[in-house]
């Protein structure tokens, strides 16, 4: 099974092989073994190695906006699996919705959000503010490279080139060219806020690489890595773990979670706040998982999906769906058995 974040770790180096760095002296200054890099085992990365791997990728192209850069050149396959499943979508609107809930697979810096309205629908990168007092660099420099990636990679989908309305996100006045030739936009600028905004023409365009039953295919596998990658001492990864395995239970309530893992309800709920979540967020994240997944499988009602993800009401599985993909279910389940 492939390591989502050492297929990106990849993509950064080999970038940076591009810019006539050598790969050797780039891994070397950033605590990262080239042999195990480039071998067929998996890699766990410090957020120490992948801020120094950045900071010395900039210091070594002398390019402060070395991430801008990349998500210019990198191109999806370079995220392995993650990246065949979003090629493989049905629309433009699919292909955002899948990123939004697998962009955890390749990095925990941030994760991504869609909201939709009648005239445009809008990406929101959302920090993890737990992560950034370790990880500033890597954080920027990540960010700046999927804004600009999600723009160039979509052009392929519809041969057409996409131009967000707006992008939103904090940048240098000396760089703002830059920034206005790579996100097709003249950006504003934030203090915190990362987002692009695109017409909402957009979002029911046919992708010309869509192939219903690869990604279908290709989304159980990556239910199978995300147990494989749950498999750590978090309380966070866990409790995702055993909601996902255990399914056909339903989301089971805080206090039976806490009883499972032979801790109490008060003291579960401590400990995944030192992990800088609540259990709310963790079982939306498995409903979410599963919804996406039950929609795409086209064998259930929606309102057979809802009551499986424990909705008295098919209202509020529909609000809630809308809050994660920035659509209805039953547009998602269109575009994706379009195919």
């Amino acid at each position: 099974m492939e390591d989502q974040q050492k297929q990106f770790v990849l993509g950064i180096v080999a970038y940076a092989v591009q810019r006539d760095i050598s790969a050797t002296q780039l891994c070397k200054l950033s605590g990262i073994s080239l042999p195990e890099l480039t071998g067929k085992n998996s890699i766990t990365f410090s957020a120490k190695q992948l801020n120094d791997l950045w900071l010395n990728a900039c210091h070594l192209s002398n390019d402060p906006l070395f991430g801008l850069h990349l998500g210019e050149s990198l191109q999806l396959a370079a995220l392995g699996v993650v990246g065949e499943i979003v090629k493989t979508s049905t629309t433009i609107g699919n292909a955002v919705s899948i990123a939004t809930s697998l962009t955890g697979l390749v990095t925990d810096l941030f994760k991504m959000e869609v909201r939709q309205s009648e005239r445009r629908f809008t990406i929101n990168l959302i920090p993890n503010q737990a992560r950034l007092k370790d990880s500033e660099f890597a954080f920027k420099q990540t960010l700046d490279f999927f804004m600009v990636f999600l723009i160039h990679e979509l052009d392929g989908f519809i041969l057409e080139k996409i131009k967000p309305e707006e992008a939103r996100l904090p940048f240098t006045a000396s760089a703002a060219k830059e920034y206005t030739r790579l996100l097709r936009c003249e950006p504003l600028e934030t203090k915190d806020e990362y987002a692009l905004t695109f017409d909402s023409k957009y979002w029911d365009l046919p992708i010309i690489t869509a192939n219903y039953e690869l990604q279908t295919s290709l989304l159980q596998n990556v239910n199978l890595l995300e147990l494989t990658q749950a498999e750590s001492d978090s309380y966070r990864a866990r409790i995702y773990q055993y909601l996902l395995k255990n399914a056909y239970l339903g989301i089971v309530s805080l206090e039976e979670i806490a009883a499972n893992f032979n801790v109490s309800p008060r003291s579960l709920q401590r400990k995944l706040k030192d992990e800088n979540v609540t259990y709310q967020e963790v079982a939306d994240e498995v409903r979410k998982a599963l919804a996406l997944n039950y929609l795409i499988s086209g064998k259930y009602l929606i309102k057979e999906i809802s009551y499986m993800l424990g909705y008295n009401e098919l209202s509020a599985f529909s609000r809630a769906f809308k809050r994660w993909t920035g659509t209805t279910p039953g547009s998602y389940q269109k575009n994706a058995t379009a195919s």
